[in-house]
């Protein structure tokens, strides 16, 4: 059973988690911010990205963030949910490496990466009980 609390634990801080980086800090500066990056359209300029790919992945993140709490009731949701959002995860930590920032601006995307990876897990191992 714990590992039951586990994934509800994990969804709440990633869903909890997302929404601050995408609606609270979204134009303030952060330590984690890829190069000297000041704001969220900062660091997607930082990446070579543009704004347009910048809010398609703030929208899909949300989604998904959304999706992992509505999961708590929906239980089909939560793999496909945690699954992409450790994609999304991996992707933001291969965009750290790109900007060669300090490998400690990658940590809340391995963070979350791991979370994501343990819900699946965790999801799996609860499909067997």
């Amino acid at each position: 059973m714990l590992i039951y609390y586990f994934t509800v634990a994990a969804k709440i801080i990633i869903f909890i988690s997302i929404i601050n980086v995408w609606f609270i800090r979204f134009n303030k500066p952060t330590p984690w911010r890829g190069g000297d990056s000041k704001s969220m359209k900062e660091e997607f300029e930082t990446y070579g990205l543009s704004h347009t790919i910048m809010y398609l992945v703030g929208t899909i993140k949300v989604g998904l963030a959304i999706l992992l709490i509505v999961s708590l009731w929906i239980k089909d949701l939560s793999t496909p949910a945690a699954g992409a959002m450790g994609i999304f995860m991996l992707a933001a930590i291969a965009m750290h490496f790109k900007a060669d920032d300090p490998n400690i601006k990658s940590f809340p995307a391995l963070i979350l990466f791991i979370l994501s990876v343990g819900i699946v897990a965790g999801e799996v191992v609860l499909a067997d009980l």
